[in-house]
């Protein structure tokens, strides 16, 4: 059956990202009333001012901050009393290396892709709870599949984040809270375009990023027809799976999808130039 929109508080965090917003424009868009929580709070007032509908909400913050958590649950059980579904979607990478890196950065990168979701997921319990059919559903990434070595902690987040999202599927399914998790590739997003400029892991460019829209469907077939994990690109997840059936051999087999990458995030660059997005200096890309 078709999810209902209609009435439904839907919680994202990283409200005023590239895919947050768009999950956003398209719940609206059918009913939904959308609490968007962002670390940017003239971006995030931006992006709920632009929503069809009303009764929405804009929480500004810092999510590594446990106070801000606590005070926007509250926020939100004033004024809407439940929460319908909640996505946990706000993340952040570098492109530092992880020996280049200080320990501050790693604890920040932990805290924001993992720790801080699961904090808002065990506050926000009860208020699910009070809703009649509560939705748990948290933006991952293949890269809590397949081992990115250019970016170690984001992998390891993600990959913590995934366990997380399996175990506490079933844990939660028995008290009536359905939950899952969206597993998107490289998606062509401001933070996608940072890294790439920045010289990030050449493995998200073997394909041609996809797209916001494509990551949206996904969580709309969660919605309808909830599932553990959902992939925008199936094609990829098969691959990377098969990849991990022999560990062992990875470092045989990553060449073999590093050239492919390379040649992938040159073509990449290559289109935002021509977006306008983003120009080579010499020997080094910038944001425009």
């Amino acid at each position: 059956m078709k999810f209902i929109f209609t009435d439904k508080v839907i919680v994202i965090t990283g409200g005023a990202g590239g895919i947050g917003s768009h999950l956003a424009l398209e719940f609206a868009s059918k009913g939904a009333k959308l609490v968007l929580l962002d670390l940017n709070a003239a971006r995030v007032e931006q992006v709920v001012a632009s929503l069809p509908g009303e009764g929405h909400l804009a929480i500004a913050g810092d999510l590594t901050d446990r106070e801000h958590i606590k005070k926007s649950i509250q926020l939100i059980a004033q004024k809407y009393g439940h929460i319908d579904v909640l996505i946990p979607n706000a993340a952040i990478t570098t492109t530092d290396r992880f020996d280049e890196r200080s320990v501050e950065s790693i604890e920040r990168e932990l805290d924001i892709n993992l720790v801080s979701p699961l904090v808002l997921m065990s506050l926000a319990i009860p208020y699910l709870k009070k809703s009649s059919d509560p939705r748990l559903i948290t933006t991952v990434s293949l890269g809590g599949i397949f081992p990115l070595g250019e970016t170690p902690m984001y992998t390891t987040s993600k990959f913590g984040l995934r366990g997380a999202m399996l175990s506490l599927s079933l844990d939660l399914a028995s008290k009536g809270i359905i939950a899952g998790s969206v597993m998107p590739s490289a998606t062509d997003t401001p933070m996608l375009h940072r890294e790439a400029i920045e010289g990030g892991n050449s493995l998200q460019f073997m394909d041609p990023p996809q797209q916001t829209a494509d990551v949206v469907k996904a969580f709309m077939k969660m919605l309808d027809k909830p599932r553990f994990e959902i992939y925008p690109k199936p094609s990829e997840s098969w691959l990377v799976r098969i990849a991990l059936l022999v560990p062992n051999q990875l470092p045989a087999l990553m060449p073999l999808f590093t050239g492919k990458g390379e040649r992938g995030h040159k073509k990449y660059l290559k289109e935002l130039e021509s977006r306008g997005i983003a120009k080579k200096d010499g020997h080094t890309w910038e944001l425009l």
